[in-house]
């Protein structure tokens, strides 16, 4: 396979751990050991039990269970457990599909998302979205580009990096359509759990559709990125059978200790979920008064859910040079959307993180001096 370089991680790579604050990050405010461990009563007295030989491919049978409560119609049995969600989305996808498919893709999109299959020889269609429509999707769109070939609709609700969340109903065209058609959906689900109204959080792909598959992880709601743990859900067995095989190619099964620790969040996870969601909706308040403050420099379309939001700005300056010019003067990090392959106006923000505060003042500071 030849695959393009990966434009938003090589960024991260190349700044993410040589400035002062990132302003981009799309994970939440993460926990050490300790806290993590403090958790439990007992979990220290079991850390010191955890073997550290190879583990199950398939995932900790314990984790798999914990992560199937996650999903209202799926058992341990349908969930395989990946080093990440990266892992999950790059093992379906070579499992699935082959050169001359054709896939839907919502974008702007994580670009593993569509990248992985432009290498295989797919047939690539961009489901566009656009903030002159409030990131809405356009259904005529999709129905009207469904073709013999088309094999995955690939969908994130929530969404990167809009913080788009569409309503029930126009969730379930989606479904439908793929039934329809008899056509796989690829459910990117990384920030389920971040909706602000726990009310129009959807259901999952997997628990609707057979043909459905749901992608979770612990880096994004749980603000644990550095367990690279992630997981895959499905009720197609043959899918399924496919994909456990083919990680043996990969990582072949995962860390014991971030098993452990991903046990141990996901039995606590209201107390986790609830902390970061305090954090997001501090920090979601703060950028609407900065956003309606400097609306003659930015055009914002609130979120809503997730860590992340994707504003546009409306001065003529490129936003790469914009992004730049911050990083070089502020030691703040934003993500240009060049590195999404969309346009050249719009810059993901993060604000799931404590320290967002700091950095949106050093933000402002910046727009004062130069603006």
């Amino acid at each position: 396979m030849r695959i393009k370089g990966f434009k938003l991680e090589e960024y991260f790579a190349k700044y993410e751990f040589n400035v002062e604050y990132s302003l981009c990050s799309s994970d939440c405010e993460s926990f050490s050991v300790d806290e993590l461990l403090t958790l439990e009563k007992t979990s220290l007295e079991y850390l010191k039990k955890v073997w550290l030989g190879y583990t199950e491919s398939l995932g900790n049978p314990i984790l798999r269970e914990e992560i199937s409560k996650l999903y209202s119609n799926i058992n341990a049995e349908e969930v395989i457990v990946f080093s990440g969600a990266e892992e999950a989305i790059y093992i379906f996808m070579n499992v699935l599909l082959n050169k001359g498919d054709h896939i839907i893709v919502q974008y702007p999109a994580y670009q593993s998302l569509y990248e992985i299959a432009n290498a295989i020889g797919c047939k690539v269609t961009k489901w566009v979205m656009d903030d002159e429509n409030q990131w809405e999707l356009d259904f005529q769109f999709l129905e009207a580009n469904i073709i013999p070939s088309t094999k995955c609709i690939v969908v994130n609700f929530p969404h990167n990096p809009t913080g788009y969340l569409p309503k029930r109903d126009d969730h379930e065209k989606i479904i439908k359509l793929a039934k329809k058609n008899n056509i796989y959906v690829l459910s990117d689900e990384v920030y389920k759990f971040l909706e602000y109204d726990g009310v129009e959080r959807l259901p999952s792909a997997c628990d609707l559709y057979e043909r459905g598959i749901s992608i979770g992880v612990m880096s994004k709601s749980f603000g644990l990125a550095g367990l690279r743990i992630g997981w895959l859900a499905t009720k197609d067995k043959a899918l399924f059978k496919e994909i456990a095989s083919f990680k043996n190619y990969t990582t072949i099964c995962n860390s014991a200790l971030s098993e452990f620790f991903a046990i141990l969040a996901l039995r606590n996870r209201n107390k986790i979920i609830n902390r970061n969601l305090e954090i997001i909706n501090d920090n979601l308040n703060l950028l609407d008064e900065f956003f309606n403050k400097y609306n003659n420099i930015f055009k914002w379309v609130k979120p809503k859910a997730g860590s992340i939001a994707f504003p546009r700005l409306l001065i003529d300056i490129s936003v790469e040079a914009f992004c730049l010019n911050l990083l070089k003067k502020k030691s703040v990090l934003l993500m240009p959307s060049t590195n999404y392959d969309y346009g050249d106006h719009h810059f993901r923000i993060g604000f799931g993180r404590k320290n967002m505060p700091e950095a949106l003042k050093k933000l402002e500071d910046f727009l004062k001096e130069n603006y």
